[in-house]
């Protein structure tokens, strides 16, 4: 094999947070410039890899290394559009989190420990997007479990330990599925690579029973991290976690690496078409569109604010699994373009409940009244970050609603759009009183930890910059999602380009 520059830069860009992520680990507390020089360094060099690989693409050239691994199974990184979705939203997220994690750090210990997994975490996230086989993802699927681990139980409280071990429970089972289901087929099929279409069409007469059975236990296993029920129960237990941590569980590493990998199993492993002649379309659609009720309905119940927007991960995920089971074109672009938006959405809140417990002490949403007042840029945020999520247009969480909707009239499942307007409406229901509470309810006397902060008085001003700076970068991409739809360079028009090629469209 000839070694080129498109060979070397899909393992290169997994090598930009994993080399630095190891020498973090070797740095002392106190030497804190070094640290955060790394980190930034890492984070730089992977958007411009990442940036690199998007225009070779756009021009159609092909990346792609190879290196003998198992016996009929390589160990493949293949820079694809499908790939690419995944890892530019990692790579910008990446960017926005490290900032905030070192603004929210500040002082903390064991940074130099945080840190080395944050980069390990997302050099996992990174190679599971890139990887072109099914024997890859499922090692990259594992490290991601082993990397985030000791992220969830950062601060070593018995809390934080009693959901390690629920995660690690629910994460190493589903992995134990999802490696019976690779199992099972890499012994009918060996290890093909991802294409379009998938490759299982040739036995699907000659071992209908089996191919089954391996779906179900891959998505199984994938479902555990894409949170759908009753495989989620892991989800809002992680909370206890530092809100960088939650941050990257749900917007760019654990969640979305479970729902990106139904999107590889159903689209370049079985194939829409096959997925529909083995009768395995309508289960997954099912489970999908109860995941998405049951999460709104339990995100209603939460009075803790970390908890509700945890199962409102539980059900907005969904929609990218029941968009891909819908198994259409336009419902496909809307899961694609989902898996974006959900993502920088997610992201902006859980920054803002960060901030919100950072700076006042806020943790429970009865300790918001008049919480705009104080931090009005972080409340405008939420605010705009909740309106997404409801569906309110011009927002990016509209334009996913919207392309759901017709992709579902498109296939003839119109019992969908009253999935969507109950969930809409759930939405609604347990976002819009904390935008009441923020904005039109009168802050209390004093903050709940008042003391601790100083002056703690409404127009003291609103939190640190590291803390702010990425809550405002992340609200502008999600707005200009919304916004820009209909431009050439939104991840909608990268979604069409995908969905156009799985369907010879």
């Amino acid at each position: 094999m000839i070694t080129t520059w498109t060979t070397l830069l899909p393992p290169a860009i997994v090598l930009s947070s994993l080399l630095p992520g190891l020498l973090i680990f070797s740095l002392r507390e106190d030497q804190t410039r070094l640290r955060i020089g790394l980190n930034l360094f890492a984070v730089i060099l992977k958007l411009g890899l990442v940036g690199l690989m998007l225009r070779g693409v756009g021009q159609g050239l092909e990346f792609r290394f190879a290196l003998p691994f198992l016996p009929g199974g390589d160990l493949v990184l293949h820079g694809d559009a499908t790939s690419l979705q995944f890892v530019s939203l990692s790579a910008v997220l990446w960017l926005a989190t490290t900032v905030y994690a070192i603004g929210y750090l500040q002082d903390s210990p064991l940074q130099s420990r945080f840190f080395g997994y944050f980069s390990l975490c997302v050099s996992a996230t990174v190679g599971l997007a890139l990887a072109g086989n099914l024997v890859t993802f499922l090692l990259f699927y594992e490290l991601l479990t082993l990397a985030t681990f000791p992220l969830l139980v950062h601060r070593g409280t018995k809390k934080a330990l009693k959901a390690g071990r629920i995660y690690l429970a629910h994460t190493l089972g589903g992995g134990a599925l999802l490696l019976m289901g690779v199992a099972l087929l890499h012994s009918l099929t060996g290890s093909p690579e991802f294409q379009a279409g998938g490759y299982v069409e040739l036995l699907a007469d000659a071992h209908q029973p089996s191919l089954m059975v391996a779906f179900a236990l891959m998505i199984a296993g994938l479902g555990v991290k894409a949170a759908l029920i009753p495989l989620h129960g892991w989800l809002p237990e992680a909370m206890v976690a530092p809100a960088p941590v939650s941050a990257l569980l749900h917007a760019v590493a654990v969640v979305k690496a479970g729902a990106f990998g139904i999107i590889r199993v159903v689209y370049d492993v079985y194939g829409v078409d096959q997925v529909q002649a083995l009768g395995l379309a309508m289960p997954l659609l099912a489970v999908a569109a109860a995941t998405i009720i049951y999460g709104s309905l339990k995100a209603l119940q939460q009075q803790e604010l970390k908890k509700r927007l945890a199962y409102s991960t539980v059900s907005q995920v969904s929609y990218i699994t029941l968009g891909v089971a819908l198994v259409g074109p336009i419902a496909g672009v809307a899961a694609l373009a989902h898996l974006v938006h959900q993502g920088l959405m997610k992201v902006t809140l859980f920054y803002c409940a960060g901030n919100f417990a950072e700076t006042l002490g806020i943790h429970h949403i009865q300790e918001m009244n008049g919480v705009g007042r104080r931090m009005p840029l972080t409340m405008a945020a939420f605010t705009l970050g909740a309106l997404g999520m409801i569906g309110i247009p011009p927002t990016a969480g509209f334009i996913s609603k919207w392309y759901l909707g017709l992709g579902a009239l498109e296939v003839g499942q119109d019992w969908i759009l009253l999935i969507l307007v109950v969930s809409g409406l759930l939405n609604a229901a347990y976002f819009l009183p904390l935008i009441y509470r923020g904005w039109f309810c009168g802050p209390p006397r004093q903050w709940p930890d008042e003391r601790s902060l100083g002056s703690g008085l409404p127009g003291a001003g609103e939190t640190h910059w590291m803390l702010l700076a990425p809550v405002l970068f992340t609200t502008v991409l999600a707005l200009l999602a919304g916004l820009l739809a209909g431009s050439e360079v939104s991840p909608l028009a990268w979604s069409q380009l995908i969905i156009n090629r799985q369907f010879g469209l």
